[in-house]
């Protein structure tokens, strides 16, 4: 294995990012990869193909473990990938191509009670745009909520836990996992 590639995978308001953030800074071996970043720019590149989430791209799904593989293989890092993935079928694709490039896969669920993500969702000033957006995702994430559980090696729930809480748990795992490869 080249890599342990630990995905954040949630909903909007669960505590993906802020999980994911204070999860890299805990130690040198893990960096903060954004799967967006591709998405972005197959945005841009595919304009005149236009679909109502760049995951239903064929070829982000193919990239995304490409770029990965590329960002661990040039820096030596494990990755902290953030990104909701409420497809079942594309997330099989993404850890398939992840794992013929020699990672291990982390799948890490953060979530929460319903109408606490609502209520941060309608309470991040960061991304006000987005937040109408967001909020229809809740029932998406419901309907998604038990492949992805069932798929996950953690489930973490946020609703009464402060980050710092929900990152420990998750870094109880990682540092597991991390301790069991440099053995």
């Amino acid at each position: 294995m080249r890599s342990v590639i630990v995905w954040v995978n949630g909903t909007f308001g669960a505590g993906k990012t802020t999980t994911g953030t204070l999860l890299a800074k805990r130690d040198e071996r893990l960096r903060v990869f954004d799967p967006e970043g591709v998405g972005y720019l197959l945005r841009d590149a595919l304009a005149d193909h236009e679909v109502s989430d760049f995951q239903h791209y064929e070829s982000w799904r193919r990239l995304v473990p490409v770029v990965a593989d590329e960002v661990a293989r040039f820096t030596g890092q494990s990755l902290v990938a953030i990104q909701a993935v409420l497809d079942e079928g594309y997330w099989r694709e993404l850890v398939d191509g992840l794992a013929r490039l020699g990672h291990e896969v982390l799948h890490v669920v953060v979530e929460a009670d319903p109408a606490v993500m609502a209520e941060r969702i309608e309470s991040d000033q960061v991304e006000r745009s987005a937040r109408r957006w967001r909020l229809d995702h809740l029932a998406t994430y419901a309907g998604a909520r038990a492949w992805m559980t069932a798929a996950a090696d953690l489930v973490v729930d946020s609703t009464h836990l402060t980050p710092e809480q929900v990152t420990d748990r998750v870094w109880a795992l990682v540092a597991e996992r991390l301790a069991t490869r440099a053995g």
